[in-house]
């Protein structure tokens, strides 16, 4: 029990079968739950921040599966929230688990916590969300769904945005698929082999992100969100609004596709 936090409720650690119904918890939900609160470290100065500057602190997080990361954000920050008044927003493609997380909202009580059955791209459009949004979140969205987070924060103005990206495979695929005319660049050799292939894809997509948020006047920094010992994806973005852009960001991203012969994802990185 010493790893659960004392304002932290059991009754909703054992809903999430974190605990157990004894109380007691298995070492693979105690990995999970340190990843919730690593992620919950870098999370709570923004709310914070937020909340000094008398914001509705309106949170949406992209991907929710059962909501670990909501509702761990609702019962040790929201919960006791009196003003301004905040809400968390889970948007989950798997019909049953959004209906599971309802249910567990209504029996917790937690009022200000709505789940949305979308995809993060059809989010875009969803009346259910608010237009402006001060948080966006993306847990393991795999592939492009990031990047369809990264839509969604900025079409919503996002202050803050935090990301854990998972399984990139397009850039990967298309590195794979142009390497025959960049065989006669040394750079080839970075990704020649197919598992440097896949690697140096993840890694360049992630390069590209950074870049296409400092185009956007995104303060961007990158850390690991937990050691390597408890998950290869673990890779974490955190991105604050400060309007300045970066110089030379959208050069970079042209330059970087040209390079690698990607250019046709000149518009997702834009």
């Amino acid at each position: 029990m010493s790893d659960i936090r004392p304002e932290q409720s059991t009754e909703l650690l054992k809903e999430l079968h974190i605990l157990t119904a004894d109380g007691k918890m298995n070492q693979d939900s105690r990995r999970k739950l340190k990843q919730v609160y690593h992620l919950y470290n870098f999370i709570e100065p923004l709310l914070k921040t937020l909340q000094e500057n008398n914001s509705a602190m309106s949170l949406v997080d992209h991907g929710a599966g059962k909501s670990y990361l909501g509702f761990i954000l609702y019962d040790l920050f929201f919960k006791n929230q009196r003003e301004p008044i905040g809400h968390i927003y889970g948007v989950e493609t798997r019909a049953e688990l959004v209906e599971k997380s309802q249910a567990l909202q209504k029996k917790l009580g937690f009022e200000r916590m709505s789940f949305i059955n979308t995809s993060v791209q059809n989010s875009l459009s969803s009346q259910s969300l608010p237009e402006a949004i001060d948080i966006v979140t993306a847990l393991h969205a795999c592939d492009t769904a990031t990047d369809d987070a990264i839509d969604f924060a900025l079409q919503k103005k996002a202050q803050h945005i935090v990301l854990v990206p998972c399984c990139q495979a397009e850039v990967a695929s298309l590195l794979r698929q142009n390497k025959k005319y960049a065989l006669a660049k040394p750079l080839v050799e970075l990704y020649r082999s197919p598992i440097h292939t896949r690697e140096f894809g993840s890694h360049l997509t992630n390069v590209l992100r950074v870049l296409r948020l400092e185009s956007h006047g995104y303060d961007v920094s990158v850390t690991e969100l937990v050691g390597f010992e408890h998950s290869m994806k673990n890779e974490l973005i955190v991105a604050t609004q400060k309007n300045k852009q970066t110089k030379n960001a959208k050069e970079r991203i042209s330059a970087l596709l040209s390079e690698f012969k990607i250019q046709e994802l000149t518009e997702r990185f834009s």
